[in-house]
């Protein structure tokens, strides 16, 4: 290591100083702070709320201050498919019921891999993963897949929402805190020679343990619920005693749960391939966590496709990336601070990603597309903040940052190629915990 000399220190402020422009700048950003100084207004020309295909949907929703987007992006899709075989555009569902099966099935795995794991040291890097990713509640659309198809849904007013459900950091830490100190009683089980009956009977015990945390959290889920709603024509419709389970086979009984893939854009990986992702597989029996590497190209074609056919498309993206919550604007000329600062920080997608510069933070839906005899100029985004941000709670963007800062869209098989579906169902790569794609 060198220490920095007076001298370079001197050479550093000479050149701050010979260029004018640096004091300018630097005034504008003490006074606005950095973003607002290098904001680029005519984004606007292009992102202009206008959009050659376009979804008929209702309002937004709000995921208030908790990690649930992938819970809310998921359940958007199906309330729009809901509310178009019903024609009931506002019908919306529980988001507190889904997540709080989230949190029971989710400190299952983690006690199933503590036990696997017993015999590793707890700096392993695999144990280390696991225990950071204790008690989180972000997920993605296959792990929220799998909560429907196990529990059902419910509609909003069964199951509302609460305090601790809009904000989740107490919860999420209580329970973070607990499981790692039953991890680390669970190891010593192992250590000691237990047997699988005894480690068994540990983590039912822990189990109702959350269980309890999680009623008190969110209040228990309801069993049965009577489904009654107006629809858009104003005729009432009523049905009493329906189980969540018996909603989903009633209702979605053509929705094809298992003909939709993820197509993943993650190019530190190679392309073409399928890639598993054991941490994030949240319930014993469930489907696995798997993702379809390909070109950027292949999820544009796929969205635009699904858009076309009428329905909504999910996608991960890495939503903090040149975006402004007031406009709802989502482009990568609309923070200019690399002119403000004189640098070039651009990166490739591989290399943001290869850093951890780039990772998807957040998920939304895309419900319309703007194209130009096939050129894609922007795309319309549902996002669940609410509806005071953006165009009343949907955002636009941009090509160029759906080619930076998308990197995975859940799309059904029909939109694939040939080759891609036979990958598709196919067996997987898995990938380490810590493995970032995206």
């Amino acid at each position: 290591m060198t220490v920095i000399s007076d001298q370079e220190i001197a050479d550093f402020s000479a050149d701050f100083n010979t260029n004018s422009k640096n004091q300018v700048a630097s005034r504008a950003a003490r006074r606005s702070g950095l973003l607002e100084a290098s904001f680029n207004d005519r984004v606007s020309e292009r992102l202009n709320h206008v959009f050659s295909t376009e979804l008929d949907v209702g309002g937004v929703t709000d995921q208030k201050h908790s990690g649930r987007c992938w819970e809310f992006a998921t359940l958007n899709v199906l309330r729009h498919y809901f509310g178009k075989k019903n024609k009931v555009k506002d019908f919306t569902f529980s988001q507190a019921y889904n997540f709080f099966w989230d949190k029971i099935e989710r400190a299952n795995a983690f006690y199933d891999a503590m036990i696997r794991l017993a015999d590793k040291p707890l700096n392993d890097r695999e144990v280390q993963s696991w225990l950071a990713f204790a008690g989180e509640d972000g997920g993605l659309w296959s792990m929220a897949i799998n909560l429907v198809k196990k529990y059902g849904v419910v509609p909003s007013y069964a199951m509302p929402e609460s305090f601790n459900s809009n904000n989740t950091t107490g919860l999420i830490d209580s329970l973070a805190r607990k499981e790692r100190k039953d991890a680390i009683a669970l190891r010593k089980l192992v250590s000691e020679g237990s047997s699988q009956d005894e480690l068994e009977k540990a983590k039912k015990h822990f189990l109702n343990e959350v269980y309890r945390m999680v009623s008190v959290a969110l209040g228990e889920p309801p069993k049965k619920f009577d489904l009654e709603y107006r629809d858009d024509d104003k005729k009432y419709h009523l049905e009493r005693d329906l189980t969540p389970r018996e909603f989903v086979q009633k209702y979605f009984k053509d929705f094809k749960f298992d003909d939709y893939v993820v197509l993943s854009n993650c190019p530190n990986h190679e392309f073409n391939k399928l890639y598993h992702m054991p941490l994030y597989d949240n319930v014993d029996g469930g489907d696995q966590i798997k993702f379809l590497n390909v070109p950027i190209e292949y999820l544009a074609q796929a969205a635009v496709a699904q858009l076309k056919s009428g329905d909504a498309v999910i996608f991960g993206n890495d939503v903090l990336k040149q975006m402004e919550r007031k406009t709802g604007y989502l482009d990568t000329e609309l923070y200019q601070t690399d002119k403000l600062f004189g640098v070039d920080t651009k990166m490739s997608k591989a290399d943001r990603l290869a850093t951890g510069e780039g990772f998807a933070t957040h998920d939304m839906t895309l419900v319309g597309v703007d194209e130009d005899h096939g050129h894609i100029r922007k795309w319309k985004v549902e996002n669940s903040w609410g509806d005071k941000y953006g165009h009343k709670g949907f955002y636009e963007m941009s090509q160029p940052w759906f080619e930076d800062y998308v990197y995975d869209v859940v799309v059904r098989k029909e939109f694939l190629t040939d080759e891609q579906v036979k990958l598709a169902e196919g067996p997987a790569i898995d990938l380490k915990p810590w493995d970032n794609i995206g």
